[in-house]
């Protein structure tokens, strides 16, 4: 028998980004197969009919459903969607102890969790279900798509590979035997002193106070992140980050596998001046190269975009809601 948990949701307004006055907005919760009650906003769009075409959102990876996912829901809804944006497992106002703690395989199942929750909405069409993933949470989307085949279209937003980024490094800086093993040492290291303390140390989120010499994509990070334009409480960037040994899953596994085998649509969107650009040429590469599925695949690269632009327009406009759209109505028939 499913059973939920008792979640404590906030009631008012407390979004980084202005409530809408075309859609209607309540809080939601479900429960995933292990367990864990999910918490998510959903928007409806007002004087909405009949069975609706429905999204759910998640990401960016550490952020919150006030933050950007929350912009991208609350939009689509005003473009004719039933939208979810939730907060996956151990973060935000979701469930699941200890805090803080990730495993892609319980990320993949979060977004199945909210698929299975849109399908028996009474208002939504079960056959007309897409999913919006932004960066790390684009990478777990993609991934859901290979096992989901409820799933009609996905859109990866400024993708993160995290599984990549776990066992490489930023640019493939650190792909080789040792640079891994050092960092195996050093993960399982912690987790001794984790059980020593009987606490799970945290690894900090976007760097505060920013040193001069910082990357200029962790600028960026921090400009959002830790500034008004988007910083929240219940945010792990914004505030103590993730656990230090949280990423270890990653470390000894590779998301995508079956790429090729989606045959779902899929739109990856990404900036152009992202750090994290490759990440999404790569993807896009692996999953039609041999495909019998690759029609329905789109790479669409934003100009001059950054990776934190496409957050929430980064003032310039910059996430193509239109294309979005079309892409979604065309797939969600």
């Amino acid at each position: 028998m499913m059973k939920t948990e008792e979640l404590k949701l906030t009631t008012e307004w407390d979004k980084v980004f202005p409530k809408s006055d075309k859609v209607s907005h309540r809080k939601a919760t479900f429960v995933n197969h292990f367990g864990i009650t999910l918490a998510a906003d959903m928007y409806v769009p007002k004087n909405a009919e009949g069975k609706l075409p429905a999204i759910a959102v998640s990401g960016p990876f550490g952020a919150c459903k006030e933050q950007s996912s929350g912009l991208y829901a609350q939009t689509m809804a005003e473009r004719g969607f039933l939208t979810i944006a939730f907060d996956p497992s151990f973060t935000g106002e979701s469930g699941g102890f200890p805090r803080a703690m990730h495993s892609p395989d319980i990320d993949v199942e979060d977004f199945q969790a909210a698929v299975d929750f849109l399908s028996v909405q009474e208002n939504v069409d079960p056959e007309r279900i897409g999913i919006i993933g932004i960066c790390g949470w684009g990478g777990m989307a993609l991934q859901t798509a290979c096992i989901d085949t409820r799933i009609k279209a996905t859109v990866t937003s400024t993708m993160y590979d995290m599984s990549r980024v776990a066992g490489n490094g930023y640019f493939d800086s650190e792909d080789n035997e040792e640079a891994r093993y050092r960092a195996r040492v050093a993960v399982n290291a912690q987790r001794t002193k984790d059980y020593q303390s009987g606490e799970y140390a945290r690894a900090g989120g976007v760097i505060d106070p920013l040193p001069e010499d910082a990357p200029y994509f962790v600028k960026d990070y921090y400009d959002y992140y830790k500034t008004p334009r988007g910083y929240h409480l219940r945010s792990l960037n914004s505030n103590d980050g993730w656990t230090v040994n949280t990423g270890t899953s990653l470390m000894n596994m590779r998301l995508f596998t079956y790429s090729k085998e989606i045959r779902s649509a899929v739109l990856m969107i990404h900036g152009e001046k992202a750090h994290s650009c490759y990440m999404s040429r790569d993807a896009y590469t692996d999953m039609v190269r041999d495909s019998h599925y690759a029609d329905n695949k789109e790479l669409l690269i934003i100009p001059e975009a950054s990776h934190t632009d496409l957050y929430d327009g980064g003032g310039k406009d910059a996430i193509p809601f239109d294309k979005i759209s079309e892409f979604m109505e065309e797939h969600l028939k």
